[in-house]
């Protein structure tokens, strides 16, 4: 099992994993504790209460973050016509249909997002072995199976995200970058919780958020107080 550094641990000594922060605190202490050279994404574990091998308590969605994403999105857009002379518009980074699926399955996979007209899933339903274990296959549920091929792009470049409840029942997501400050963070903290405080099922009873947890790619977990959470997107 492979070992934490000496930063790392250092800054690990110094969090109390009984106490649960307030979101502001937890905003501004994930910020002083990323120590790599590189500019750091923030993420978030929230673990539910739901149990995702039932069809009726899987939890996904997506939410374009207040404050962007902090990175340049590269996005492929599936489309053939007018579809792609709109996708190349918006701002696509790459546009095709047959050749674009055969480049894919040479083992290119230089992007970040792709998104689809529904009369190309036929062609790009055969990358599902490619896109699908690289969380990149286009779905209709998260909008990047689409019409409206120039919205969708504009979006993912605005740092639109998706995210989808694991086996275990936790939802990873990136909510921001350590160059950001704790006002940007927060905005697309809160925004990502509201989404998927919304996205909970009819069929769940009782405590739907257990825990959530927020670090730096190279820090240690924090907690913040799920009760603070809800309170706060109702002021």
């Amino acid at each position: 099992m492979p070992k934490h550094g000496k930063q790392y641990r250092a800054l690990a000594a110094n969090v109390d994993k009984t106490i649960k922060l307030s979101v502001d605190m937890a905003m501004d202490t994930v910020l002083k504790s990323g120590f790599a050279k590189f500019n750091e994404s923030v993420d978030i574990a929230v673990r539910l209460n739901v149990n995702p091998r039932h069809a009726d308590q899987m939890v996904r969605g997506a939410v374009v973050l207040p404050a962007g994403s902090g990175k340049e999105t590269r996005i492929v857009v599936f489309a053939k016509g007018e579809k792609e002379a709109e996708a190349r518009e918006a701002g696509a980074d790459f546009v095709g249909a047959e050749d674009l699926a055969e480049k894919i399955l040479g083992g290119w996979t230089d992007f970040d997002k792709a998104i689809a007209t529904p009369n190309m899933m036929g062609i790009v339903g055969k990358l599902g072995k490619v896109l699908g274990p690289r969380g990149l296959m286009p779905n209709p549920k998260v909008g990047t199976v689409t019409m409206d091929v120039a919205n969708a792009v504009r979006e993912g470049k605005a740092g639109k995200v998706e995210y989808k409840v694991d086996k275990n029942g936790v939802v990873h997501t990136f909510v921001g970058r350590r160059s950001f400050n704790a006002d940007q963070l927060r905005q697309n903290f809160l925004a990502v919780m509201e989404n998927v405080i919304k996205a909970k099922p009819s069929t769940v009873k009782g405590v739907y958020i257990k825990s959530i947890t927020i670090s730096t790619t190279m820090g240690p977990g924090l907690r913040i107080d799920p009760q603070d959470v809800e309170a706060t997107l109702k002021k």
